[in-house]
């Protein structure tokens, strides 16, 4: 039986191409965060925003694949009441999705008001390049000659 036209199809595009690069642009505004806005954010809540939002995608798009499994074509406007249970259970997961992402606002918020100032380099040993020399964040025209790149981590 083939998977083509049904929801194992939406399941596994999601996966493969939307949740790699949402998660991707969430990690990296997190990393750049402190850099960008000279200020940190609190890890908890960013946490928190994490674990709720990989429960609720996950939640969202792993009960596809069995609806596909079962047949449910892509493209209808209604279905049999035999698919019922795994779509409200991914209708769930997209509302733990959208708490996740309350919680992400919240944190953006709370970062602005409590104005936490952040080191220049924040991630410690794992951020050795030239821009988290400089403090956060970077000033214009941080340097009055250009600086010499080498194999060390003096720059």
């Amino acid at each position: 039986r083939a998977l083509h036209d049904t929801y194992y199809v939406v399941a596994h595009f999601h996966y493969v191409l939307s949740l790699g690069a949402v998660f991707a642009i969430f990690a990296a505004w997190y990393y750049w965060y402190p850099k960008m806005f000279g200020i940190m954010y609190n890890e908890t809540l960013a946490n928190a925003h994490f674990w709720i939002t990989f429960v609720g995608v996950n939640l969202i798009f792993f009960p596809q694949h069995f609806l596909g499994l079962a047949g449910m074509p892509r493209r209808y406007i209604d279905y049999p009441d035999a698919y019922a249970l795994w779509n409200m259970v991914s209708s769930i997961g997209y509302y733990i999705t959208f708490a996740g992402l309350l919680v992400f606002l919240y944190t953006l918020f709370e970062a602005s008001r409590k104005k936490r100032i952040a080191p220049a380099n924040p991630w410690g040993d794992g951020a050795t390049t030239l821009e988290w020399t400089l403090p956060s964040p970077p000033p214009f025209h941080q340097f009055e000659t250009l600086p010499r790149i080498g194999a060390s981590a003096d720059h």
